[in-house]
């Protein structure tokens, strides 16, 4: 492939045909005084005279290769046709109290739920390529952590920041969902999904999630809920009255009735995630389903070609002003 870096500069290639005539009304032809025509009326017209009228030619040929050179071709040393697969995508995630519930493991080692879904988040976030991806924490109400971004060291960034406890502490998946879908509403992209993580059961916020979720039907946006942890009780870390750090058993429950709904509403999916493991898996499979190929073509390396124009045109000059003070030298 060929183009020119700086094609402006060949519209003064425009210009030259106006020179060329300039140049021919202005080059007079030379001339000698005699005493009576009869001495010249049977003289012809030599080749070095003939000759001498075409040297503005070669000018104007010099000055086109050296504006073409001006203008920068390039050749396209390599191209690369690539398909990307573009998504925006909303993770909602819950950091009501109930997320410091401690029954996942990673090796021997017991840690609570938020902690594990926030490694796992970080994972999927380093798969996905050129994804658009945003970020919502809800408790008692729900609060944009990163609009939607492309710059995922940024979006981690804030992720890190992310406490449970942040906000007062309820469980309003409603609003989630709402603030996750305002997130996307002036999306173009031809996939749009929310992935809603949960532990618990809606008791806050002024939006029911089933409400929230014919909505994302409306607007096309897929949501994938995942209830995270087990049902049950579970091991919960509370300070004793000497300031340690000790674990009660309480009661944690998720509705796993009405997070099928939810997603079943919008074209999505449910997982249940009760370790780390199947966890993983659950962000990997959505991965997996949730891409949208997008083709465009890149260029990466280009080789100047200005010389093939600049060189010929220099020696075409030199020629003509060779020419012009020598063979063809006009006489005054």
């Amino acid at each position: 492939m060929f183009a020119f870096k700086d094609p402006w500069v060949l519209v003064f290639i425009l210009l030259i045909p106006f020179l060329i005539l300039f140049g021919r009304r202005s080059n007079k032809d030379s001339s000698f005084l005699f005493s009576s025509e009869e001495l010249v009326k049977d003289l012809k017209a030599t080749m070095r005279s003939r000759l001498t009228k075409f040297l503005i030619f070669f000018r104007a040929l010099a000055l086109t290769l050296m504006l073409l050179a001006l203008a920068r071709p390039q050749a396209v040393l390599e191209g690369t046709k690539t398909v990307s697969e573009g998504v925006d995508i909303v993770l909602a995630l819950d950091t009501s109290t109930s997320m410091l519930g401690e029954d996942f493991r990673v090796g021997n080692k017991r840690l609570n739920r938020f902690d594990v879904v926030r490694d796992v988040v970080k994972e999927f976030i380093k798969k996905r390529i050129d994804d658009r991806i945003g970020m919502v924490a809800f408790a008692a109400r729900a609060y944009t952590v990163c609009p939607l971004t492309t710059d995922y060291a940024w979006l981690t960034e804030n992720l890190d920041r992310v406490r449970v406890g942040m906000i007062e502490d309820a469980t309003a998946i409603g609003s989630a969902i709402a603030s996750s879908l305002n997130r996307l509403r002036t999306s173009k992209t031809k996939s749009r999904l929310v992935i809603l993580l949960t532990d618990g059961i809606n008791n806050a916020g002024n939006i029911s999630p089933l409400v929230a979720a014919e909505a994302a039907k409306a607007l096309k946006v897929k949501i994938y809920a995942i209830g995270v942890g087990t049902k049950g009780l579970v091991p919960y870390p509370v300070k004793d009255i000497y300031g340690r750090t000790v674990y009660q058993n309480i009661p944690i429950d998720i509705d796993e009735e009405s997070l099928k709904r939810i997603a079943d509403a919008t074209g999505g999916r449910f997982y249940r995630a009760t370790d780390t493991e199947t966890l993983r898996k659950i962000y990997d499979e959505i991965d997996r389903l949730e891409k949208s190929n997008i083709e465009h073509l890149g260029y990466r390396e280009y080789s100047e070609r200005f010389v093939y124009f600049l060189i010929p045109g220099l020696a075409i000059l030199l020629i003509e002003i060779f020419l012009s003070n020598t063979l063809l030298l006009k006489v005054p």
